[in-house]
């Protein structure tokens, strides 16, 4: 088993660790130097409102609210994840995001 395997076993198996690197994850996001594509913030956005707030709880927006509607349909897409799955997946999406525009 690599370190980074044990690292995310522990995560995985304690809630605190993954609110942990949640939170750090969210900080990290900021400092990207090179902006990410829209579709790749877009991801960051659902992944990050499921796992904050759990499964979508406004209603869809109007047709010329295009920005509105783009950030809706991806949180939408997330329903059924569960907010631990999704801090995970934002974790490990921030680190990626990471290798590529840092």
């Amino acid at each position: 088993m690599t370190f980074l395997n044990f690292a995310q076993s522990l995560c995985t198996n304690n809630p605190f660790l993954i609110n942990i690197k949640f939170e750090e994850a969210a900080e990290a996001v900021k400092t990207l130097t090179k902006r990410p594509r829209d579709e790749e913030f877009l991801q960051l956005y659902g992944l990050f409102k499921q796992a904050k707030v759990g499964d979508i709880n406004t209603a869809k927006p109007g047709g010329f609210d295009m920005k509105g509607k783009a950030k809706w349909d991806v949180w939408k897409s997330k329903e059924g994840m569960s907010q631990s799955d999704a801090k995970e997946a934002y974790i490990t999406f921030v680190n990626t995001l990471l290798e590529k525009y840092k």
